[in-house]
């Protein structure tokens, strides 16, 4: 996991957006969408704490197979981690994923979203016609991660489970 507080300048003057949270880590598969053999739609997400203040820019993924294309939708939600929660949806947005998508980041953008430091929020991802793999990492019981859960739900389980072991690859980006 990499954290950033600092801004950078673009040329013409104005503050770009760079990750202020990335896991990058990726040895395991979390299947999203709708697999041939089986009738239940699989959707995943990650929470986080968010390391400082500043807007929203972007959420990317790790696409690491894309055997169906077609719409991706991610919602941002502020999250209570004792509870296990997910509040409203503060933001919703889609993409087209494509085959040639694979192995490669792919952005969730979305309007200027300001997000509070030492809050937790979660994103959900789920399709309807797309099949695709992210990337994650899945270290031992021992070794959780500290910035947050992985979350696996589906259409015959909407509450899902959560688990400090697994993480999605990602990166939040914000303009600082």
């Amino acid at each position: 996991m990499e954290t950033s507080n600092h801004s950078s300048l673009s040329s013409t003057g104005r503050i770009s957006s760079h990750p202020i949270l990335s896991q990058t880590e990726n040895n395991a598969t979390l299947w999203i969408g709708h697999l041939q053999n089986d009738p239940t739609d699989h959707f995943g997400g990650q929470t986080f704490k968010c390391p400082s203040d500043g807007l929203l820019d972007n959420i990317q993924l790790f696409a690491e197979t894309i055997p169906n294309p077609g719409n991706v939708y991610l919602s941002l939600h502020e999250f209570d981690n004792i509870t296990k929660r997910w509040g409203t949806a503060i933001a919703e947005t889609s993409l087209i994923v494509e085959q040639n998508d694979r192995e490669k980041w792919i952005y969730f953008n979305f309007p200027p979203i300001q997000l509070k430091k030492e809050t937790n929020y979660g994103f959900r991802i789920h399709s309807y016609d797309a099949l695709i793999g992210l990337g994650e990492a899945c270290h031992d019981r021992h070794h959780p991660f500290s910035f947050g859960h992985e979350w696996h739900g589906s259409s015959s389980d909407q509450k899902g489970n959560y688990f400090s072991y697994f993480s999605l690859a990602f990166k939040v980006e914000m303009r600082a």
